[in-house]
């Protein structure tokens, strides 16, 4: 089993591109603190595809909250100076947006339903 389950912050804002056969690919990474050395921080590399890279790229920013649900994959390239490399990465099955929006209510406020609270409506 491959799973990988993980809330952080954005360190940057994604990259959003298009492959040559248009589908979208999202990448960026995610600022996780280690939970017993809070002087350390992890910094997780995340790669969205299709449907998923488009909403991270539109709704994602540096610093925004974010949960991921993945699988880790390993994969090899070669850099610009021709030597052997590996990367570490998530690739995204699951996004949460976990930045609240500015001036949004929860969903049970009684006042965005339409009408004024009366302290009769209250069921307890």
């Amino acid at each position: 089993m491959n799973k990988a389950i993980l809330v952080g912050n954005l360190v940057r804002d994604p990259e959003l591109k298009y492959t040559q056969s248009g589908k979208a690919v999202c990448k960026f990474t995610l600022a996780i603190p280690d939970r017993f050395n809070k002087e350390n921080t992890n910094f997780i590399d995340c790669v969205a595809w299709g449907k998923t890279a488009e909403l991270a790229g539109s709704y994602l920013d540096k610093g925004k909250k974010a949960g991921v649900v993945g699988s880790i994959a390993i994969r090899s390239y070669e850099t610009k100076d021709g030597k052997k490399a590996k990367a570490t990465e998530i690739n995204v099955e699951e996004l949460e947006f976990l930045t609240p929006k500015a001036n949004s209510q929860p969903k049970d406020d009684w006042e965005s339903l339409g009408r004024e609270v009366d302290g009769d409506d209250i069921p307890f």
